[in-house]
């Protein structure tokens, strides 16, 4: 049985972080992150923990990913992007979501148009707060900075039998931070979670199942993977579901075959 989380306190986020590459929040310990990020006046702990609660509804109107290429049918997903700077969070326009080949050797080196985020979620006050929260984080392994920041819901689920979260294997995303949130899974066994030092053979696993508890990762010292989920025992095929929010900050700019930086909307 995979164990659980070696979990992070929240005063000791830095020192995790610089020592491991890694760390795992409870959901305590990314409300109070995400408190002492918020902006006077803007969405306390409590309130934060109740918004997220409120966005869990959302996973059940995914659309299918139309850019599987191991022809499953278990992963469903929005997409979208925003720019992260001190106190301001702006979403941008809608994009594609592309990754090189050399981080993505099933998906990358194409542009993937996944339907955007739903409004109501953009437009919530502790969404802004919580893309806030990971940009202090990422400020932990880079020092402050302009961050490019996107945004995956993810539902997978075991229609085929078997779910893949991440069928690509173990990678690096190309960026500077990945914050993998786990929002809820019912009815599955696996979806064990596997980090290891990119230079050498040392690594942990766990399996989180706490909502809203948060794995951190220095994408340029670790690579990471999930492996499948099936249904539990009792639970027919299809009737489980894995569900994540992905966010992923990078300096300078988005990735894309023409690395550019875009304007942010009103």
């Amino acid at each position: 049985m995979s164990p659980p989380p070696p979990l992070t306190a929240a005063a000791d986020l830095a020192p995790q972080l610089a020592a491991a590459g890694w760390a795992v929040l409870d959901a305590a310990a990314l409300r109070a992150v995400a408190a002492a990020t918020a902006q006077p006046g803007a969405t306390g702990p409590a309130g934060a923990s109740r918004s997220w609660a409120e966005w869990a509804p959302l996973w059940d109107d995914l659309p299918p990913d139309r850019y599987l290429r191991d022809g499953g049918r278990y992963r469903r997903r929005r997409h979208g992007s925003f720019v992260v700077e001190g106190e301001s969070c702006q979403p941008v326009a809608h994009r594609a979501h592309w990754q090189p080949v050399e981080y993505n050797a099933l998906h990358g080196g194409i542009e993937r148009w996944f339907e955007p985020l739903p409004a109501s979620l953009v437009a919530d006050p502790a969404w802004a707060q919580l893309l806030r929260a990971g940009a202090g984080i990422a400020a932990l392994l880079r020092g402050p900075a302009r961050w490019f920041v996107e945004a995956h819901m993810f539902r997978i689920d075991t229609t085929d039998g078997i779910g893949r979260p991440t069928p690509e294997g173990a990678h690096r995303d190309g960026v500077d931070l990945v914050a993998v949130v786990l929002v809820g899974r019912r009815g599955v066994k696996g979806g064990e979670t596997r980090v290891f030092d990119a230079r050498g053979p040392q690594g942990v696993r766990f399996t989180l199942h706490e909502p809203w508890s948060v794995l951190l990762l220095d994408d340029e010292r670790v690579i990471h993977e999930t492996t499948p989920i099936q249904p539990a025992e009792a639970v027919a095929a299809g009737a489980g579901s894995r569900d994540t929010l992905v966010l992923t900050y990078r300096r300078g700019a988005f990735q894309g075959p023409q690395i550019a930086t875009p304007q942010t909307t009103p």
